[in-house]
């Protein structure tokens, strides 16, 4: 309940964030401050405030505990006000006491899941934000899915952050990875346990740029339905919860991306191919289907 509050709020935040960044003029106009230039400012930034209540609400799997960051915004919001309610007059000044009122009762709403949240202790050791498990039925046998995964330089082909892994011996491996503005991160990581055709687990080595590792298990699927492959995950998340809850809402999430990249390691040890269309010609991708569209043949000349 208190989540679901809490993500309701969020939502409110991107409205109302969305809205003061766009039209600061209007929204300045509306609330009985002005259209200066000050008052446009203002009221930009404290849109762009609200977009990132909204991102860390939002983007966050467990979203109660954010909400204090809201609680922190209203106390501002209601300095503001209340400075601008003993500089007004008239019309405009029963406007601003208007909308002192209105943010009064939604810095109510937000205390009040804010203590909820904190004698609950939601968000607590609940939230793990470097854990992740991913799962997926693969309709082929179990021995033939698992050297697919053991062969780990097939990894880049079904992994689409990663650029190479190679392998360097004494069950060692370099990868590659991109990572954004251009730029790549590579580190070592090594073979920690090998059960043939049932678990295979590694780990980044000590030093490395990125901590990380994780095991991924195979087992008979029910039915004879082919195998279950279980990938359990812990990685080191850049910027902390923060970090994590913008690449949320980027759709970027490492949860996210495991789920597309078992999706097309299905796809690859079932039919030998990744299924590409012109619409997203990489394959499944979690922040491509935010742009989807259906895809469309590609169009030759005729000589």
């Amino acid at each position: 309940m208190t989540n679901r509050l809490a993500r309701a709020l969020g939502w409110a935040s991107l409205g109302l964030g969305a809205a003061q960044v766009a039209a600061p003029g209007a929204v300045g106009r509306l609330a009985g401050i002005g259209d200066s230039a000050p008052v446009r400012g203002t009221v930009v930034l404290v849109g762009a405030r609200e977009l990132f209540h909204a991102m860390l609400l939002l983007g966050s799997r467990v979203p109660a505990p954010w909400v204090w960051t809201r609680v922190a915004g209203d106390i501002l919001d209601l300095t503001m006000l209340g400075r601008a309610v003993a500089t007004r007059a008239g019309r405009r000044r029963l406007r601003v006491v208007a909308v002192t009122g209105a943010v009064a009762g939604i810095a109510a709403a937000d205390l009040w899941t804010a203590l909820r949240a904190s004698r609950r202790g939601v968000g607590g050791p609940d939230e793990r934000a470097g854990n992740l498990y991913a799962s997926i039925t693969v309709n082929r046998p179990r021995q033939e899915v698992y050297r697919y995964w053991r062969d780990i330089e097939n990894l880049p082909r079904f992994m689409i952050h990663l650029e190479s892994v190679r392998v360097t011996g004494d069950g060692h491996s370099r990868w590659r990875v991109k990572a954004p503005a251009n730029l790549t991160v590579e580190w070592d990581a090594e073979i920690v346990e090998d059960r043939p055709g049932e678990m295979l687990a590694w780990r980044s080595l000590p030093g490395s740029t990125v901590g990380s590792g994780g095991l991924v298990r195979f087992a008979d699927a029910p039915g004879g339905r082919g195998t279950e492959v279980r990938v359990e995950l812990r990685y080191d998340v850049p910027g902390g919860r923060i970090g994590l809850a913008v690449a949320r809402l980027l759709g970027e999430h490492p949860e996210q991306q495991v789920r597309d990249d078992l999706r097309r390691f299905k796809q690859i040890v079932e039919t030998g191919e990744v299924v590409r269309s012109e619409g997203s010609p990489e394959g499944t991708r979690a922040f491509r289907q935010v742009t989807q569209r259906p895809a469309q043949p590609v169009m030759r000349g005729f000589p």
